[in-house]
């Protein structure tokens, strides 16, 4: 039997830990969260989780990757914080091609824009579960997560209902104005998830 944890071998047997869901346990008491896990060299079939975490160690060889949940939520919001701020770049461009009237290349710009702020949701929504956080009671500018999420997406059906009328004049404005303040808001989100770790 051996267990390797972030390159350092775990005495598991001299711990007492006999399955794999005794080991991971294990690691979750010291803030740590599996990142990764192979199982004699394989990726096990986290569909059967159940099953995996009763199964034996003896015999087995366990590769384990891990990360504190803190550190990991520190980057995945600076990345964020990145990707918005190229996003607004894609956006600008996208209403300056509008204003001269290049459709085509506008909506490349869009559909980058659109890509990057969908994942830029599921992050903060994503972490702020990881950091048990209640979206409906953690306020920013006098106003709850939930709602801000809320109204973005309102904003989203907005800027695709221009896109179907293919009226690129208010497409344009929302795009100019009215993102501009939900780029600021999404900010001081990703700071009020921050202010949890």
């Amino acid at each position: 039997m051996s267990v390797i944890v972030d390159q350092q071998s775990l005495p598991a047997e001299q711990m007492g830990l006999k399955t794999v869901g005794q080991v991971l346990s294990h690691l979750q008491t010291d803030d740590r969260m599996v990142v990764n896990l192979l199982i004699d060299g394989k990726q096990p079939d986290l569909g059967q989780i159940s099953r995996l975490r009763k199964s034996l160690v003896l015999g087995k060889t366990l590769f384990i990757e891990t990360a504190k949940p803190n550190e990991m939520v520190r980057e995945v919001l600076d990345d964020v914080n990145e990707q918005l701020a190229e996003a607004e770049k894609f956006k600008t461009e996208a209403a300056q091609l509008l204003e001269k009237n290049q459709v085509v290349g506008a909506m490349e710009k869009l559909g980058i824009y659109f890509s990057t702020w969908q994942s830029a949701q599921e992050s903060v929504l994503k972490t702020s579960q990881l950091l048990r956080m209640d979206l409906e009671t953690t306020m920013v500018q006098s106003k709850s997560i939930a709602e801000i999420l809320a109204e973005f997406t309102v904003q989203l059906r907005e800027i695709r209902q221009t896109l179907v009328n293919r009226d690129f004049v208010s497409l344009t404005d929302l795009l100019l104005y009215e993102t501009s303040r939900t780029y600021e808001q999404w900010l001081s989100v990703l700071d009020a998830v921050r202010a949890h770790l």
